[in-house]
């Protein structure tokens, strides 16, 4: 027998079922906020994959760095190729110039009177000559009767072996002395001699764009001081150097660190008075040599706390003060002089060098004698000097003098 409450849930459910009717409305169940139930979208889905992404991301780095570097690479080339064109219309210029010059002779108002010499076949363009394992000076005479130092450049074909100096003011515009010794040299108002080391030629910019040539003198009276001076400091007993003793004075003063040491002390402590000449090889100005003499002393002096004094740069504004001027056409002449104190004389010549006919004038003094000598090693020494061409010029000329005994290179015939 069947108890109430089951007869009771079976009625319910005959209830229900007799109820129920079809339909065509999609069932949606209802979600509740702790429902698990899972509802697909209808939209579009991308599953997303990191490595690919990755991928795609440094293709794309890799495809731009290689058009910069290409733009870069372009770009540099271009620009090597235009500096080369001009370089080479600058040259075709300045020969065609001196072609012209030459052509002229003696009534292109004197100019190029020694070039048509100096360009002639038989004349050495050489500035050292090989003798028997030995390098010597090359000296010809001009067309004068002049002896000079052949520089192998068309533009300035050579240097004049003898010039009169007046530090103390413009000269008379008297000839070169024709009767001066075998030595190349050059000779101030009081009859000092000034012998002639080497010469190089400054070129600025990675092509090596030429600037000026560059002469570096000693005086005569003073040579036997700086032979005295870097012989002992190779062998302090010699009076003279051997061939090793040689080599081992040009390597020392190649070195840039050894060197500078050497020419430092020796322009502090042997007080032999020097003299850098400048003759530029196309048209520049006084500003562009100025701040190319200032880079130079303001590079060195920044390694050394001791030229950061008052008086070190009260020196170098009077410096640069001497150079405010126009221009500098090539061929002229800018002398640096440095006496035995370290005074520092600049003077400047408008005429004609080659011919004798130059008008000479004093720009100005510096009497700080640090000036001078960082100025002078920007030459001489360091890792990094003006002219390369003209440091090794310098040190072959020293080597011409410690090979002789102390004393005599002054009286010397070659």
């Amino acid at each position: 027998m069947l108890r109430p409450r089951a007869i009771r849930s079976l009625a319910r459910a005959s209830s229900s079922s007799s109820s129920v009717r079809p339909t065509t409305t999609a069932f949606t169940p209802r979600r509740a906020c702790l429902s698990t139930t899972t509802t697909h979208s209808t939209r579009a889905t991308q599953d997303f994959d990191l490595n690919k992404l990755n991928s795609k991301r440094r293709e794309y780095e890799q495809n731009r760095t290689a058009f910069l570097a290409a733009g870069a690479i372009a770009g540099v080339i271009s620009f090597i190729y235009t500096a080369w064109k001009l370089k080479r219309a600058l040259d075709a210029q300045t020969h065609a110039n001196e072609t012209k010059g030459n052509g002229n002779g003696n009534g292109n108002n004197g100019r190029d009177t020694t070039a048509v010499q100096c360009d002639a076949p038989a004349i050495p363009t050489d500035t050292f000559k090989t003798e028997a394992g030995e390098k010597r000076k090359v000296v010809v005479h001009d067309e004068h009767g002049r002896e000079i130092v052949p520089t192998g450049h068309g533009a300035v074909p050579a240097f004049p072996r003898t010039m009169d100096i007046d530090l103390a003011g413009p000269t008379d515009g008297s000839s070169p002395t024709t009767n001066a010794p075998i030595a190349a040299s050059v000779a101030d108002h009081a009859g000092t001699e000034f012998t002639l080391v080497g010469l190089g030629m400054r070129t600025v910019t990675f092509i090596g764009i030429q600037v000026y040539l560059v002469g570096f003198y000693v005086a005569t009276q003073d040579i036997e001081r700086l032979q005295r001076y870097l012989v002992k400091k190779i062998n302090p007993l010699a009076t003279t150097l051997i061939p090793s003793e040689k080599d081992a004075l040009r390597k020392a003063l190649r070195d840039a660190t050894e060197g500078e040491q050497i020419w430092d002390s020796l322009l502090r402590e042997a007080g032999c008075r020097s003299a850098f000449r400048i003759v530029p090889v196309r048209d520049t100005d006084f500003h562009h040599l100025r701040d190319g003499f200032v880079r130079a002393i303001q590079a060195r002096s920044a390694r050394d706390k001791s030229f950061t004094d008052e008086a070190f740069g009260a020196a170098m504004k009077d410096f640069k003060a001497l150079f405010n001027r126009g221009q500098v056409p090539k061929k002229k002449e800018l002398l640096l002089s440095r006496d035995a104190q370290g005074r520092l004389a600049v003077t400047y010549s408008e005429g004609n060098l080659e011919t004798g006919a130059s008008s000479r004038s004093l720009m100005g003094y510096v009497s700080e004698e640090r000036l001078s000598r960082l100025l002078w090693l920007n030459y001489l020494a360091g890792g990094k000097v003006a002219s390369e061409a003209a440091r090794e010029n310098i040190i072959e000329g020293i080597m011409e003098f410690v090979e002789r005994p102390v004393g005599t290179v002054a009286t010397q015939v070659v």
